[in-house]
């Protein structure tokens, strides 16, 4: 049986690990070098860094950042934003990432997703989906979250899939920073929809809502940070949580 993943993400921002709700009111969770280096300790199966202002201020990756992670790291990393062409994509793999999380580029150009998958192949290329709910759909946002594309979620989570993306990392931001679940019917209707594994993230606030997740859910991998950067919930103990729960987890 494949193994469900646990995996923190570090959103940055002008080289701090920052967290808020709803990808508003930002406060400093410490330096994501030093967090990466806990985590992998703690027995993270994978992390994933996320520069939340390189698109927005057309910025270019952060690929000093990465080969600094690069340096303490044993396990997997995804690294996204800012991320808009194949010169990109190589700068950061060559720089120690394992895989790229792409999203407003993906959005502008879908067949960004194909030249990727065609250059590096599909396990680089994460597509990151920023959902949220509104008039009971859930609508595509890009831009860190700040511009509605029109686009239906489950809709383009299946395109995005047949293009050649290798994972999806699927978040509400209706439940983003919430601590009150993640988005159970979302991420059920993607699992379902799609035949790569979904990262399902937002929401995260408790051990229970991870089982919730994985078992109601069908998610592959969970993905959190305010319950991990602020000490609210250990990653060795949750592990041991979702085997008590008959969860298949690493240990």
């Amino acid at each position: 049986m494949v193994k469900k993943r646990l995996i923190p993400c570090l959103d940055v921002r002008d080289g701090r690990t920052v967290k808020g709700i709803q990808f508003e009111g930002l406060r400093d969770a410490g330096d994501p070098v030093a967090l990466a280096e806990r985590y992998a300790r703690e027995g993270a199966d994978e992390l994933v860094f996320l520069d939340i202002t390189a698109t927005n201020q057309r910025r270019q990756p952060l690929t000093e950042l990465v080969r600094n992670v690069a340096r303490v790291l044993d396990i997997p990393f995804t690294v996204g934003g800012g991320i808009n062409t194949v010169a990109d994509v190589e700068s950061l793999l060559l720089s120690g990432a394992d895989k790229v999380s792409i999203n407003s580029a993906a959005l502008a150009r879908p067949a960004f997703i194909a030249e990727l998958a065609r250059r590096f192949g599909s396990q680089c290329v994460v597509v990151a989906v920023d959902a949220r709910l509104v008039a009971n759909e859930w609508q595509v946002m890009t831009r860190a979250g700040t511009v509605a594309t029109g686009r239906e979620a489950v809709a383009w989570c299946r395109e995005a899939a047949d293009l050649g993306a290798g994972e999806l990392l699927l978040t509400s931001m209706s439940h983003d920073g919430t601590k009150s679940g993640f988005a159970l019917d979302l991420t059920r209707a993607v699992s379902d929809a799609v035949a790569i594994p979904v990262i399902a993230s937002g929401g995260a606030g408790q051990p229970a809502d991870f089982t919730a997740v994985f078992e109601q859910g069908g998610a592959d991998a969970a993905l959190a940070a305010s319950i991990f950067h602020f000490n609210e919930t250990a990653l060795p103990a949750l592990k041991s949580y979702l085997h008590a729960a008959g969860i298949p987890i690493r240990q």
